[in-house]
């Protein structure tokens, strides 16, 4: 069986589980049970702390794992990324007391706490940067005010949080992160299928077919608004002066493209959402 690390709680945790479930596979009904087994799709779940999976996956004790970009690049033993996944997005930045530094190079010598010292630190030593690293588990906006600390590395939202501790963002963006697919090293049976399916999920939820009539003379013009992926598929009407097209369009901005085809003639415009995909 193909053994797949999922997050059991946290951030990710409810997201993963929906996508899994979404690309046809079996969850768990109590939020505790750390282990399942999904006999019909020839997989096995296990339940980690988000922080673990990229550990467990690296040292092959476990075939695939769903976690963060930001989690994978703090261990020192990497995974394989294999799939970004769309959902938890997050960036990472340096902060410090206003106008206290303004580029990476200040914090040579400097104390720098992080959450992720490992991704920290190599992310400074690419910069030839040498500091001291902090190892903090939440909270990290208040190490400077309480003395451990003189900047920090820390995921960065609308950057009100760190206002409020006194503290302004400077230097390059450490990683900009998201929820990713992680392998181990060399292809464990299963993992393309795996792959396959939570690639449908993610068109799924992207893309929404449409569905309008339209008159036969105006197909150039709707076909110029909305093309979709490859091309629309038009098909007769009874009246031959007209013919129903259906398009897959992305989610986003569906409802201008309407606008816009009821504008030039398209009507009965409507549009349906994608459960499930494979392109």
């Amino acid at each position: 069986m193909l053994r797949i690390a999922v997050p059991n709680k946290g951030s990710l945790a409810e997201t993963a589980a929906e996508m899994l479930a979404e690309a046809g596979y079996a969850g768990r009904r109590d939020s505790k049970t750390l282990h399942v087994i999904d006999a019909q799709n020839d997989v096995e779940f296990f339940f980690l702390r988000p922080r673990d999976i990229a550990t467990y996956v690296a040292s092959g004790a476990l075939d695939v794992g769903i976690t963060g970009r930001d989690l994978l690049r703090d261990v020192p033993q990497q995974a394989r990324e294999v799939q970004a996944l769309g959902f938890a997005r997050s960036t990472f930045r340096f902060a410090a007391p206003t106008g206290r530094y303004s580029t990476v190079e200040d914090l040579a010598g400097v104390r720098v706490a992080s959450a992720y010292p490992g991704l920290v630190d190599a992310f400074l030593r690419e910069h030839g940067v040498e500091a001291t690293l902090v190892p903090l588990d939440g909270a990290v906006e208040s190490a400077v005010q309480l003395g451990v600390a003189d900047a920090i590395a820390d995921v960065v939202e609308t950057g009100t949080t760190l206002r409020q501790a006194g503290l302004e963002i400077f230097g390059p963006v450490i990683i900009e992160s998201e929820a990713v697919l992680i392998s181990r090293p060399g292809d464990a049976e299963g993992t393309e299928r795996l792959l396959r399916r939570l690639r449908g999920v993610i068109v799924a939820r992207r893309y929404v077919l449409l569905d309008y009539d339209l008159p036969v003379e105006l197909i150039e013009k709707a076909t110029a608004i909305a093309s979709g992926r490859e091309s629309p598929t038009i098909s007769p009407l009874q009246d031959p002066k007209w013919v129903a097209v259906r398009v897959m369009l992305p989610r986003t901005g569906i409802n201008q493209v309407m606008d816009d085809l009821y504008a030039i003639g398209a009507r009965a415009l409507l549009v349906t959402a994608i459960h499930a995909a494979r392109l």
